[in-house]
Formats: C-alpha cells, structure tokens, sequence
C-alpha cells in the first residue's frame, strides 16, 4: 500500500485538487482496506474488492484512487444518502466494513488548529493528524451481494419492448408481460424534448 502522501498526490491529480475531502477519502479508504486486511486492491486484489460510496462529492474521487474499484470496473457502488461513508466488501471471504466520517472531526479540526483561519486548511491538516477513532467510525456490516454485482460479471442482456434499447444485469421492469427499460416503465430522470 502506498504512503498517505502519495495517495494525497494521486487523488489531486485525478480530482483537479486537494482539498479536506481529498484527505478525508483517502484516510477513510486506507482505513477500511487495512481493516479488511486488503494491501494493495490495485495489483493482486483487484477483483477482490467492491466498495459501496454514499456521498457524490470529493472523497468519493478519493475512494476510488486509493481502492482502484471503478464504476466501470462494476467494483464501485453509489447510494445517494449524503454521507461521507464507505463500505468496503471483501468478496472472497464476505467481509464487509463501514467506515463514516464523524461529524465531530470539523470540530477537533478547529480545536487543533486555530491558528489556521480557512476552515478547509484547518482540516487538511488535521485529518492527516487525527487518530483513525477521531476520525470515524467502523461498523462490520454484512453485504449481499448477488451475482450480477460481482466486477467481471457478464450476464444476459435484453431489449426494452418500447424503446429498443438494451439492458444489462436484471435491471428491466416486467410490466403488464412486457420487458420494459426503467425510463420506459415511467422511471426516468430526463424528458424527451422535440
């Protein structure tokens, strides 16, 4: 496993900057792969890995650098709760963490470093500092996982009866006997324009 440092580099680089929640995702990601026993998920445990994000902000860049699980690699999940949490699912022994940031860390942030008067200063220094239990919480927590979420999962592929667009991995709608895609079947996030 690489030094937090060179991760901090690398998650710059791929996010466009360095900022707390950089520092933040890179230490929760750390945190729950050594927790996991997991040493380098980018070589020899690449498929070993799947982890669940529930934030759509900068630490999930950072996650993803230290980690190597890609949405495109179907290795990196996204659930929409607004936290700055990750679960970390070991898939060849069913071992799963979740780590979460602590609310009270912003806190400790600014008793550590008052001299600092950027908040986000303040924190990118102290989460490099802080103790992992200062930082977050963990949680063993217990993941199903079917089949069609494993990375490298190759599976049927079918036709939406109305739109004609393929599917993948179960994710039709069956309604009154049709196979419908979700946006066909009334679960659209666009709509058409002429």
């Amino acid at each position: 496993m690489k030094s937090l440092d060179e991760y901090l580099r690398d998650a710059e680089q791929a996010h466009g900057h360095l900022c707390a929640g950089q520092v933040l995702g890179v230490r929760l990601a750390m945190f729950g792969l050594a927790m996991l026993g997991i040493g380098d998920p980018h070589k020899k445990d690449r498929k070993r890995l799947v982890t669940f994000v529930e934030i759509d902000r900068c630490a999930t860049d950072a996650v993803a650098v230290v980690t190597g699980c890609r949405l495109g690699k179907r290795a990196l999940k996204f659930r929409d709760w607004g936290k700055v949490a990750a679960t970390f699912v070991d898939v060849s022994t069913g071992k799963a963490v979740r780590i979460a940031a602590k609310e009270s860390s912003k806190t400790l942030a600014r008793q550590m470093h008052p001299e600092l008067e950027n908040k986000n200063q303040q924190q990118m220094l102290a989460y490099r500092e802080m103790s992992d239990e200062d930082l977050f919480t963990m949680q063993w927590v217990k993941v199903e996982l079917p089949p069609e979420e494993f990375p490298g999962y190759k599976g049927e592929r079918i036709v939406c009866e109305i739109c004609g667009e393929g599917i993948n991995f179960r994710r039709e709608v069956r309604r009154e006997g049709k196979v419908l895609c979700r946006g066909c079947a009334g679960e659209s996030y666009y709509e058409l324009t002429s």
